[in-house]
Formats: C-alpha cells, sequence, structure tokens
C-alpha cells in the first residue's frame, strides 16, 4: 500500500524482531541511526505490538504491559533523539480498542477513551498503549513532534496469527472449525456464554486508514477506526461453521470469560478527519480469511 502511494522500495524499512528488539532501547537507536544511511526516517509508524486473545492476555499481563509500555516509549523518545521533529517527520501510533473503559456507552466514541478502566482480562495492554498515546501527546506540545493515532477495532484477515495459544477470537475459531471438520469431530468447545458482541475490522481497510492517518494528522488526535457494526460472540461461531462447513455441535463454557460485554465504534471521526469508511464487507472478508487458513495450514508453523 505504502509503494502505491508512491514511496520506493529502498525507502522502506521494516524491522523484525529477530534483528531489532524493539523492548531495547539501544537497539531503537541503533536502527534509528543506522537503517536511513544517516538521514533518519521521514515517517514512523509504531504497528508493533505483544498480544493475544483473552487466554494470553491472563497468562501474560506483566510482559504485555513492559513490551508495549517499552516499544512506545523507546520508539517515541528515539524519534525525538533521532530529530524526527526537527526534519518535520511524523510519528503514527497504532492504539488499541482494549484502551477503552469496560462498560463504554455504545457506540464507543473517542471522547469516553479515559472514562473508566479498561476490561481486566486486557487491561495491562489496554493501558499501554493508551499510555503511547498520551505520550505522543506531550511530545507533540512539548517538542512540537507531528504525529497521528488511530484506535482499529478487533482486526482480522489473511495472513493472521492462528497460533491456538495466542489468537484473537476469529483465527481461534476458523481453526478450531476446520480442525474438527477434518477430524469429524461431533463438537466443539467455545469459550463463555456467547452473549458478548464485537466488531471487526478487515485488515486491508485498516492499513488504508493508517496511512490515511500518517497523510493527514499531524496531531495525535484519537481516531476510531472501525465498521459501526457488532454481532455476538454466539452468531460469529454460528456463522463460521457455516463458512467452514463445520456441522457438529457448539459447547459453550460458561467458567471461561466473556471478555468486555460489548464492543462498536462510532467512526464519525475517521469520516470526517481522513474520508475513511471501511470497504469490505464482513462476510467477504472472512470468506477471504478462511480460504486463506485452508490454503496455508500445513505450511505455516502455529501448532
Amino acid at each position: 500500500m505504502l509503494r502505491a502511494r508512491g514511496l520506493p522500495e529502498s525507502g522502506l524499512h521494516v524491522p523484525r524482531r529477530a534483528t531489532c528488539d524493539l523492548t531495547d532501547s539501544a537497539a531503537v537507536d541503533r536502527l534509528y541511526s543506522s537503517s536511513f544511511s544517516g538521514a533518519g526516517p521521514t515517517v514512523v509508524m509504531h504497528l508493533a505490538a505483544e498480544v493475544g486473545g483473552i487466554g494470553a492476555n491472563r497468562e501474560n499481563p506483566g510482559r504485555f504491559f513492559f513490551a508495549n509500555m517499552a516499544m512506545a516509549l523507546n520508539l517515541i523518545e528515539g524519534a525525538r533523539r533521532a530529530g524526527l521533529h526537527e526534519r518535520g517527520g511524523k510519528y503514527v501510533q497504532v492504539g488499541t480498542i482494549c484502551s477503552y473503559p469496560k462498560f463504554t456507552p455504545v457506540p464507543f466514541r473517542e471522547e469516553h477513551l479515559w472514562n473508566g478502566y479498561p476490561e481486566e482480562t486486557n487491561a495491562p495492554y489496554g493501558i499501554a498503549k493508551k499510555a503511547a498515546g498520551e505520550m505522543l501527546r506531550s511530545y507533540h506540545a512539548q517538542y512540537g513532534l507531528r504525529s497521528a493515532y488511530v484506535l482499529p477495532v478487533n482486526l482480522y484477515g489473511p495472513g493472521d496469527n492462528f497460533d491456538p495459544r495466542s489468537s484473537h477470537v476469529i483465527p481461534a475459531l476458523i481453526r478450531k472449525c476446520v480442525e474438527a471438520r477434518d477430524l469429524g469431530d461431533a463438537a466443539i468447545e467455545v469459550w463463555g456464554t456467547g452473549s458478548a458482541s464485537r466488531e471487526f475490522l478487515y485488515v486491508d481497510d485498516a492499513a488504508e486508514g493508517i496511512v490515511r492517518a500518517a497523510e493527514m494528522m499531524d496531531e495525535p488526535t484519537p481516531i476510531n477506526l472501525g465498521t459501526c457494526s457488532e454481532i455476538t460472540i454466539r452468531d460469529l461461531i454460528t456463522l463460521i461453521a457455516r463458512l467452514t462447513n463445520f456441522k457438529g455441535e457448539l459447547r459453550w463454557d460458561p467458567t471461561k470469560p466473556d471478555g468486555q460485554p460489548r464492543r462498536c465504534l462510532d467512526v464519525t471521526r475517521a469520516r470526517d478527519l481522513l474520508g475513511w469508511r471501511a470497504r469490505v464487507g464482513f462476510e467477504e472478508g472472512l470468506k477471504r480469511t478462511i480460504q486463506w487458513w485452508e490454503a496455508t495450514k500445513f505450511s505455516v508453523n502455529c501448532s
């Protein structure tokens, strides 16, 4: 997408964990000083996160808080030390809908972001990402760092994480249904009661929103990215079972947490400030995601 906007291949640098640990401030300083032939970057997009579903959040609250807070601290302060603000460059922070209070009125509006404590199972992750947005606001005020701050709702699409230990709800349910279908299992287990609702955004739509924020925003006004529609987990798994042709029983485990009761975003600000709206329909996006998993499930290392 960035290349489609005219960015040459030589102008794009994407660090990976294997070569650059963003939780290490020295590694981030080396990244800023060595990756751009001394000129320094003009746009930094912070898309990195350590994240997972409810189970992973419950098992790793300390790690998720530290890693996400450390990455933001290192990258934002590293950008300042590298002179991004002095060159008129821009920093784009991708936040998370997990930052919103547990009982935010639906649809979620950006002005509700600080009106309460997040849902407990993902609060460490959500608070770390919310603090990154506040750090950007502070750096914009003190140093004039041009920046943007977007809050995508739950993302999904081809290339998602299908590891059962850390995946989010859509890839987790797709994998469960496909494996149960292939094995001829009579039933699958699903966490919770199914009453909680979620909103989902296809990855290509999210990418377009992030790029538009980079192009159009100069200060970190929080901007929701979503579809302004919600679906219960019960209806979601019924839809995924139909699309994967799994015909077995769905067994709910109410001893497991549902997570935040509802999620549905107001996306008026994205429309007004970015001229953006989601374009991929939910069922179409699910079909594309299922097709990708069916084509790659034997080659992806996520046992």
